[in-house]
């Protein structure tokens, strides 16, 4: 069982940066891709990024493509989102996404568990 706990959403303007977090727990943690995903109202799930289990790889969605960046760190089993000049657009709830294939294939990512979701809203 995995368990992800994300954290660092909240309100912000326009331009403005927020980092959010989210600690993984339950299987080893630098086996595994991570990713972060969003949802913004009436609207479907969106790649956000991911990160392979060796925290050189990523790969991003091409609306964050330039301001987002995604990292991890593994003695605190934890994968960050770095978001700057962030836009109306970027309203969302953001979810954290663990594969559980064993140093898988980064384009390959699929979203076995989830969190619970945080929420960022950005305003003009």
């Amino acid at each position: 069982q995995v368990r992800l706990v994300e954290s660092g959403g909240g309100l912000a303007q326009a331009g403005d940066s927020l980092r959010l977090s989210c600690a993984a727990s339950g299987r080893p943690f630098s086996m595994y891709n991570l990713g972060w995903f969003r949802q913004a109202p009436g609207k479907e799930r969106e790649f956000v990024a991911t990160i392979h289990y060796n925290g050189v790889a990523t790969n991003y969605g091409d609306s964050v493509k330039g301001r987002f960046t995604i990292s991890r760190d593994k003695a605190k089993r934890t994968v960050y989102l770095q978001m700057n000049s962030l836009i109306i657009e970027d309203t969302a709830v953001y979810f954290c996404a663990f594969d559980t294939v064993p140093y898988g294939i980064l384009a390959r990512f699929r979203g076995d568990y989830w969190g619970q979701g945080t929420q960022v809203t950005v305003s003009s």
